[in-house]
C-alpha cells in the first residue's frame, strides 16, 4: 500500500511536469520524405537495355540468358541489347569508357555488376571502400542525366571453398572477401532505395542455391575459380535478374472444357480456334509468346531455379474428359500421354523439347548464342584492349615516354572502333535472324484416347 504522503508528492510532481509541458513551444520533426521505388521494367519496340560490368558480364553469359528470355517473351517487340563488360573492370574503369560504351547507345535500361575486383580481394578496407563509392555514385549520377532506367546490382558470391578445391593455399580473401562483398552489396542497396532506382540482389541467390546443393554435395560449386560463375551460376544469375526487374507474365494458358454439350476454350496470352470435340478434341493454337529455352550448358541452373515453371510457364488443361488416357500431338507429332485427371488438373509443355515451341525458341537461342560468341565477346575484348593502352597512358604522365603512349592509346582507339564497327555489325546482322526466327506459329493440337499402357511385370 502507498503511504498517503507519497501518493500526494507524486500527485505535485505529475501536475508540475504537465504544467512545463503546458508552457514550453511544441517543436515537431518534419516527417521524412522517401523516394519510390522503381516500379518494373516494361521495355517497349525499339528500347535499348545495357549491361555495364566487369568480367562476370564479360562472360556474356547471364546476358545473354537474359537476352534469350526477352526475344522468346516478347517476340513482337524489337529490342536492342548491349554488353558493356570488360575484365577486371573497377567503378573507375567503367567510367572511363561510360561515354562510348553506356551513353552512346542511348539506353532505356542499364545494369549495373561491378565490386568483385573494386574490393581488391582483400578484407575490408575503408579508403578501398569509400574510392568505390565515389566511383559508384557518379556512375548512377551520370545514368540520372541519361534519364536511363538504372538497376544497380549486388557484387555476385566469392566462393572461397571452390579455391581450396582448387590446391589453393589459404589466403584472407578466401576467410573474409564474400563478406567484403556482401557489405558493398548492402550500401548499393542502400543508394538504390534513396534514390528510387530498381535493385537485384545476385548475391544472396548464388550463396543460397551453394548452400542448398552442399547439404547433400559438401564440393558442389558452380563458381569454379572462386569468381566467375559458370554456366549454371550464370542462370541463377539471369533468373535473380529477371525476377526482381521483369514484369510478371507466362508464355500461354489454355483451358478447354465441356459446356452443355459443347466443347468451349479460354485462353491467356494465346488463340484458340477452330475447337472440335467428338472421338478427338481438335484446336488451333497461337501463343503470344515462345518458352524461355537456354542453350544445354546452362540446363543445370534451369532446373536448380524451376525456371520453366515458374518463369516460363506453358499450361494446357483439358477438362470433363471421360476417364481414360490420352495422347496429345501438336502439328501430327506426339509430344506425351497423360490421363483424363493429369489433363483436368493441367500439364506444362515448357520444358517438353518435342514441342514445335520449344524447338523453334532453342533455335533463337542457338542464334543468340552465336551473336555473343562471334561478335559481342570479340567487341568486349577490343575494349579490354583500350583498356589496357589508357593504362599504359596514364601511367608514362609525367615522364619521357608520355607522347608515344598517348599516340599509341590513339592509334589503337581508332583502329578498334572500327573493328568493332565490324562485329556490331554482324551482331545486327545474327539479331535480324533471331527476329525472323522467334516468331511464334499457329500449331495443330489433336487429343485422342488411347489405350492405358499395363504396369511392367
Amino acid at each position: 500500500m502507498t503511504h498517503p504522503r507519497f501518493s500526494h508528492l507524486a500527485f505535485a510532481l505529475g501536475c508540475s511536469i504537465s504544467a512545463l509541458y503546458a508552457q514550453a513551444p511544441v517543436t515537431t520533426t518534419p516527417a521524412a520524405t522517401f523516394a519510390a521505388i522503381a516500379p518494373r521494367i516494361d521495355l517497349k519496340d525499339g528500347d535499348t537495355m545495357v549491361f555495364l560490368g566487369d568480367s562476370i558480364t564479360h562472360q556474356c553469359l547471364y546476358t545473354q540468358y537474359v537476352e534469350d528470355y526477352f526475344y522468346t517473351r516478347y517476340p513482337e517487340r524489337r529490342i536492342h541489347f548491349h554488353n558493356a563488360g570488360v575484365g577486371g573492370d573497377r567503378a573507375q574503369n567503367a567510367l572511363d569508357r561510360f561515354d562510348e560504351d553506356v551513353a552512346a547507345y542511348k539506353p532505356k535500361v542499364v545494369t549495373i555488376l561491378l565490386g568483385m575486383n573494386d574490393g581488391s580481394y582483400k578484407g575490408f578496407d575503408q579508403a578501398i571502400f569509400d574510392t568505390y563509392q565515389t566511383g559508384m555514385t557518379t556512375i548512377l549520377d551520370k545514368l540520372e542525366e541519361l534519364n536511363a532506367v538504372t538497376i544497380p546490382m549486388t557484387p555476385t558470391m566469392h566462393d572461397a571453398r571452390a579455391a581450396r578445391m582448387n590446391g589453393k593455399a589459404l589466403e584472407p580473401r578466401d576467410t573474409y572477401y564474400n563478406g567484403v562483398l556482401g557489405l558493398y552489396g548492402a550500401w548499393l542497396r542502400e543508394m538504390a532505395q534513396q534514390r528510387g532506382l530498381g535493385f537485384v540482389d545476385m548475391y544472396g541467390p548464388l550463396n543460397q542455391t551453394t548452400l542448398e546443393q552442399r547439404r547433400t554435395d559438401p564440393n558442389w560449386t558452380m563458381i569454379k575459380d572462386a569468381v566467375h560463375p559458370g554456366p549454371a551460376g550464370q542462370f541463377v544469375m539471369a533468373t535473380a535478374l529477371i525476377g526482381d526487374i521483369a514484369q510478371k507474365s507466362q508464355v500461354s494458358a489454355v483451358t478447354v472444357f465441356q459446356k452443355d454439350g459443347k466443347w468451349l476454350s479460354s485462353a491467356s496470352n494465346a488463340k484458340v480456334s477452330d475447337l472440335s470435340g467428338g472421338d478427338k478434341i481438335a484446336f488451333t493454337l497461337k501463343a503470344n509468346a515462345l518458352p524461355w529455352v537456354v542453350p544445354a550448358e546452362a540446363e543445370e541452373g534451369y532446373k536448380l531455379m524451376h525456371a520453366g515453371h515458374r518463369m516460363s510457364n506453358e499450361k494446357l488443361t483439358v477438362r470433363n474428359l471421360a476417364p481414360g488416357s490420352y495422347e496429345l500431338t501438336i502439328d501430327g507429332t506426339p509430344i506425351g500421354k497423360w490421363t483424363d485427371g493429369q489433363l483436368g488438373f493441367g500439364v506444362e509443355l515448357e520444358e517438353n523439347k518435342l514441342t514445335p515451341q520449344y524447338q523453334q525458341a532453342a533455335k533463337v537461342a542457338d542464334l543468340n548464342k552465336q551473336r555473343n560468341s562471334e561478335a559481342y565477346v570479340k567487341v568486349r575484348g577490343e575494349f579490354a584492349g583500350l583498356k589496357g593502352a589508357r593504362n599504359k597512358m596514364n601511367k608514362a604522365v609525367g615522364t619521357p615516354e608520355e607522347a608515344t603512349a598517348k599516340a599509341t592509346f590513339e592509334t589503337y582507339h581508332t583502329e578498334m572502333q572500327a573493328r568493332v564497327k565490324v562485329l556490331l555489325e554482324k551482331a545486327t546482322a545474327l539479331e535480324d535472324e533471331i527476329y525472323k526466327n522467334n516468331q511464334p506459329q499457329p500449331h495443330k493440337y489433336e487429343l485422342v484416347a488411347v489405350a492405358a499402357v499395363a504396369p511392367a511385370k
